[in-house]
Parts: C-alpha cells; sequence; structure tokens
C-alpha cells in the first residue's frame, strides 16, 4: 500500500494505520448494533468515517483471520476487486491486515440486497418493472465486463440475489467477489464446488471445470428471480402440489 494523503477512498493508497483506528471508532469496535449482514466468511459493519463517508466494512470471522491458509482466498478477492472498473460492481475503496484482523473496505449501498428487496413488500412496491429491468441489464453489462474485457477473464462463481446489492436509485451491483477465478488458458480450471445452492450451473457439479458459462446460468436464475419476485425454484415447487395442477399457467405467476 502507497501513503500519501491518509485518504481511504482510493484504492491502495491510504495510511492502514488511521484507516484500522477510524473503522474501530466508528463501529465501536464491531459492535453487533453497526453489523447489517452475515455471510459464511464474515460479517458486514456499517461504518461512518471521520471524513463523513459511509462505507462497508466486510470483516472475516475469527477463525479464518487466524489461519493463515485462508490470506489466499483475502488476498484473492482484494487483488481481483482492485483491478475492476465497471459501473455496475461494487467499487473497493481499501483493505486492512492489522494483527490478524482482516477486513475490506466497501461501496455503501444504501438499499441492501437484492434478495431482501424481493421479499420485502414495501421495497418490492419500489422496484417496478423498469427498475428491475434495469438491474437485468446491470449484471448483464458487469458480467460481460468480467469476462470479455479482463485479462485473463474473471469468473465470479456465485452470481445469486444476495451479491446483487442496490444503492439508493435501486440501481444493481455484483458484490462478493470470495469464490471468484481467473481463466488460466493454460490450465484445466478445475476447482471444488463454489456457490449458492440453486443457482449453481449444473455442469459445474459433475465436472468441476469453472467456465464463463458458469455465471451465464446463475445470472439467467437471478434474472427469472427479478421478474417473478421469488427464486423459480419455489414456483416450481408450487406445481407439484396436487391442488396447483388445474388451471395453472406460468404466465399467471410472472
Amino acid at each position: 500500500m502507497l501513503v500519501r494523503n491518509g485518504d481511504i477512498c482510493s484504492v491502495w493508497n491510504f495510511d492502514g494505520n488511521l484507516a484500522y483506528e477510524d473503522i474501530i471508532r466508528s463501529t465501536n469496535n464491531f459492535d453487533i448494533r453497526y453489523c447489517i449482514g452475515t455471510g459464511g466468511y464474515g460479517s458486514v459493519y456499517e461504518a461512518r468515517l471521520q471524513n463523513g463517508k459511509t462505507v462497508a466494512l466486510k470483516k472475516l470471522h475469527r477463525l479464518e483471520a487466524e489461519d493463515p491458509n485462508f490470506d489466499n482466498c483475502f488476498k484473492n478477492k482484494a487483488h481481483i476487486l482492485s483491478n475492476i472498473r465497471h459501473k455496475n460492481i461494487v467499487k473497493l475503496y481499501g483493505f486492512c491486515l492489522h494483527n490478524r484482523c482482516m477486513f475490506l473496505i466497501y461501496e455503501y449501498m444504501e438499499k441492501g440486497s437484492l434478495f431482501c428487496a424481493l421479499r420485502d413488500d414495501a421495497h418490492a412496491v419500489e422496484l417496478d418493472w423498469s427498475k428491475r429491468v434495469n438491474i437485468v441489464k446491470g449484471i448483464a453489462h458487469a458480467l460481460s465486463y468480467l469476462h470479455n474485457d479482463c485479462s485473463p477473464p474473471i469468473v465470479h462463481r456465485d452470481i445469486s440475489s444476495n451479491n446483487i446489492l442496490l444503492n439508493s436509485h435501486l440501481e444493481g451491483f455484483v458484490a462478493d467477489f470470495g469464490a471468484s477465478r481467473l481463466l488460466d488458458p493454460d490450465l484445466s480450471n478445475q476447482t471444488m464446488v463454489a456457490g449458492t445452492y440453486g443457482y449453481i450451473a449444473p455442469e459445474l457439479a459433475y465436472t468441476m471445470v469453472v467456465t464463463e458459462k458458469c455465471d451465464v446460468y446463475s445470472f439467467g436464475v437471478v434474472a427469472l428471480e427479478i421478474m417473478m419476485g421469488s427464486h423459480p425454484g419455489d414456483l416450481l415447487s408450487s406445481f407439484t402440489a396436487p391442488q396447483s395442477i388445474q388451471n395453472r399457467m406460468l404466465s399467471d405467476e410472472i
């Protein structure tokens, strides 16, 4: 990291010690009151910095932070995000490695995850057809950038409604690159299955080979979820109920 003017809003361009102290103060040492979400690898906190800017802070769980082998995942995410420049991908402002405490500092998204917005009646009403179509377009543009404009191509591997965040204008942004992979044309690109159940391409589960098609499949599931308001698997389950078989059409559900 370069130390210049202490500006936390420039990737790799801030004083790490100063940033750490500011984060500790703004979250009251990661108090649960500031926690806005928890995932498999870490918790996300809302932090208002001394300069008045609000950021999202993803702090890895203690077990991961204390495991030296987990450094690779953390560095992988930081490396990938530091080189990404796209309007529909959440910006990385910086990161800290401090006494085995790892966290990433992201652009703050006021409306939270797409998953929660679709399932909250008040937020779902705000998502009219125009906004929903724009979210789908934004995700498509972001994936096209990762697959075609990055060298080597980047496969996200965990596109789901939980990993699409919305800003105050209800625009969609791809987030959470913890499972992402750089495609190497000289390697087989075989790996363990990663992603969220219900969004994983079946061919990945069988072949263990990562390709851009994995993201395309997941994108299709998310696009249907946006249009229908719930995961398409929920709709398919409803059709298995005996009382639901007669006089039901897919168009009635969309």
